[in-house]
C-alpha cells in the first residue's frame, strides 16, 4: 500500500506518515515509485505554512523526487514501466508512489543513482535560471554567491565556473570554510559583523556583477550597495527567517520582516542597478521553459550535485529538522526502501 507524509501547515511534529489509495495515471501521466526525495528550504516553510503557494488544508510536502515508473497513462509513448526518473512537483514528493504529469518526468543520466537524481532539478534550475536569465551572467564576471556549500550554491558555483568566473561564497560557519574552497570557490567568506569589510577584501578592487542572495538583511543590502553598473542581485530564498524548531518562532519572524532591507527604485535609476526574484513554484508552472532550461543546462555537462546527507523514509521529519539548523552541507535526501515498495 503506497504510503506518505501529511500535515495541515503549522508545525513539523504534526508530520504523520498515512497510507492512501492512488489510482491509476490519468492520461498524460505516469505513475513514480518513489526511492530517493529531496529536501528544499521551500519544503520548510510549506510546513510552517509561510510559503504563499502551500495549498489549504491537508497535504503532502516536497518538491523534488526521482524513482522507477511503474505504469503510463494513455498517450505516453517516450516513458515506459522501468525507466528511471527524476522529477519535481507542486508538493507531494514526501511519499513512496505519485502520479505527474509526464512533462515533468526527466530521465535519469545511466551514470547517476536515485540520491543524485533527487538532488539535481530544483537546486541546479533554480541556480541557472537565476544566473543565466534573471541575473544575465556573462563569461568572466564576479559573482557573491549565499549558502556557498548548500544545494543550490554548489550548482551556482559550477554553472559561475562554466563561465569562467570569480567566486565569492559565503557560510555560515568557520567550519564550512575549508570544504567550500576544495569545491573551487576562489574566496570564501564567514558571514558575520565584519563582513563588508571581508568583501571589500575578497574582491581586491574588482567589480561585483551578480549576488546570489538566499540570506537577506545585511548579507543582500551590503554586496547590493556596491553593485557595479548592471550589476543586478537576484533573490531566491531568505534563509535568515528559518529556525530550528518544528513551529516558526513568531517573534524571530517579526524581528526579520520588520528590519528587512529596503530599496529605493529611484537609487536603482542612479546608481543601474537591479533586483529581480522569484520562486521555483513559478517556473514549474511554465513546463516549456523548464524543459528549455534543462537542455542548455546539459550543453554545460555540469558535475553531479553533492549528497552530503542521506535519512531513511521513516526518519524524514529528522532530516528536516537537520536542514532547518543550516548545519548541512550539499543535498540531504531522504530513501524510501525499495523492498518496502509494492
Amino acid at each position: 500500500m503506497p504510503t506518505h507524509y501529511t500535515l495541515h501547515a503549522g508545525s513539523l511534529a504534526d508530520l504523520k506518515i498515512q497510507s492512501f489509495e492512488l489510482p491509476a495515471p490519468a492520461p498524460g501521466e505516469v505513475q513514480v515509485a518513489v526511492r530517493a526525495i529531496g529536501l528544499n528550504f521551500a519544503d520548510v516553510f510549506a510546513i510552517w505554512g509561510l510559503y504563499g503557494a502551500t495549498p489549504k488544508g491537508e497535504f503532502t510536502p516536497g518538491l523534488e523526487y526521482s524513482g522507477t515508473i511503474v505504469a503510463v497513462g494513455e498517450g505516453i509513448t517516450h516513458l515506459h514501466p522501468g525507466d528511471r526518473i527524476m522529477g519535481v512537483t507542486r508538493f507531494g514528493a514526501y511519499t513512496t508512489h505519485l502520479n505527474i504529469d509526464a512533462r515533468y518526468a526527466i530521465p535519469l543520466p545511466a551514470a547517476w543513482d536515485f540520491n543524485t537524481g533527487a538532488a539535481y532539478l530544483v537546486q541546479t534550475l533554480t541556480a541557472y535560471y537565476g544566473m543565466s536569465t534573471l541575473g544575465a551572467l556573462q563569461h568572466g564576471q564576479n559573482i557573491l554567491i549565499h549558502s556557498a556549500v548548500g544545494g543550490v550554491g554548489m550548482q551556482a558555483l559550477k554553472i559561475a565556473k562554466a563561465y569562467n568566473c570569480f567566486t565569492i561564497g559565503t557560510v555560515g560557519s568557520a567550519a564550512k570554510v575549508d570544504f567550500a574552497l576544495s569545491e573551487g570557490y576562489d574566496r570564501v567568506i564567514v558571514r558575520g559583523k565584519d563582513f563588508e569589510e571581508q568583501l571589500k577584501k575578497a574582491l581586491d578592487g574588482k567589480p561585483l556583477h551578480l549576488l546570489m542572495d538566499s540570506v537577506g538583511g545585511p548579507f543582500f543590502s551590503i554586496p547590493f550597495s556596491i553593485l557595479a553598473p548592471m550589476g543586478r542581485a537576484v533573490v531566491f530564498g531568505s534563509a535568515r527567517y528559518a529556525t530550528a524548531s518544528d513551529r516558526p518562532n513568531k517573534l524571530h519572524l517579526l524581528w526579520h520582516f520588520f528590519t528587512r532591507p529596503k530599496v529605493d527604485p529611484q537609487r536603482m535609476v542612479e546608481t543601474n542597478r537591479a533586483v529581480l526574484g522569484f520562486n521555483l513554484i513559478w517556473l514549474y508552472e511554465n513546463a516549456e521553459l523548464l524543459r528549455g532550461l534543462l537542455v542548455e543546462l546539459e550543453a554545460l555537462r555540469l558535475a553531479p550535485p553533492h549528497v552530503g546527507h542521506v535519512f531513511p523514509f521513516e526518519k524524514l521529519p529528522d532530516a528536516v529538522r537537520l536542514f532547518q539548523t543550516g548545519k548541512t552541507v550539499g543535498k540531504v535526501v531522504v530513501v524510501v526502501d525499495g523492498k518496502a515498495i509494492v
